[in-house]
């Protein structure tokens, strides 16, 4: 009878242990069951190692349009009524081909803006030679002409409201979106 309370005991205690472990807030780790063993009526206690789980990491899913934005970049900017390409751009327009090899299926639209300043006309027309300035050179840096599509909105969709030169320095863009 002594041996079935004494083993009833160490049962109970190893369970109370065990309904109390929780999440170490300090460090992620998880505090385990251990395990009994006895010998010739003695009982004792083994616990398991702590082990500490690594928190997934953050961030935008390889192959997306958020990819490209955070990593890569996904737009160039143009000088006032110009559509040729500053050394920056061609910067980032060959990460943005890099990029483009590593999913070869993935196609985008090249989108042109101006800022406020100018006709619709006018604008529209400069917002189409920015996106093909862009398209030209991916397609000089190997990307096939068929995955690029381009369109101009002119002024008509700024990224920065405002009537002054920061607003129309970013308004003044090429942007690559994914399809």
């Amino acid at each position: 009878m002594g041996k079935r309370i004494v083993t009833l005991l160490a049962v109970s205690s190893l369970l109370l242990v065990a309904a109390c472990s929780h999440p170490n807030s300090d460090t992620g780790a998880v505090l385990t069951q251990g395990s009994m063993s006895g010998d010739n009526g003695n009982v004792t206690a083994t616990a398991a190692p702590v082990t500490q789980q690594a928190a997934p990491q953050p961030g935008p899913t390889p192959g997306t349009e958020q990819d490209l934005v955070v990593n890569v970049g996904d737009r160039v900017f143009f000088a006032t009524n110009k559509y040729d390409l500053s050394p920056e751009a061609r910067a980032t327009i060959e990460k943005q081909a890099q990029w483009l090899k590593e999913y070869p299926n993935i196609n985008v639209t090249i989108e042109g803006h101006c800022d406020e300043r100018g006709t619709e006309e006018y604008n529209l027309a400069l917002g189409e030679k920015r996106a093909i300035a862009v398209r030209n050179y991916l397609v000089a840096l190997g990307i096939n002409a068929s995955r690029l599509q381009t369109i101009s909105y002119g002024k008509e969709r700024p990224a920065v409201l405002g009537d002054n030169p920061a607003a129309w320095a970013q308004n003044r863009r090429g942007v690559l979106v994914v399809q």
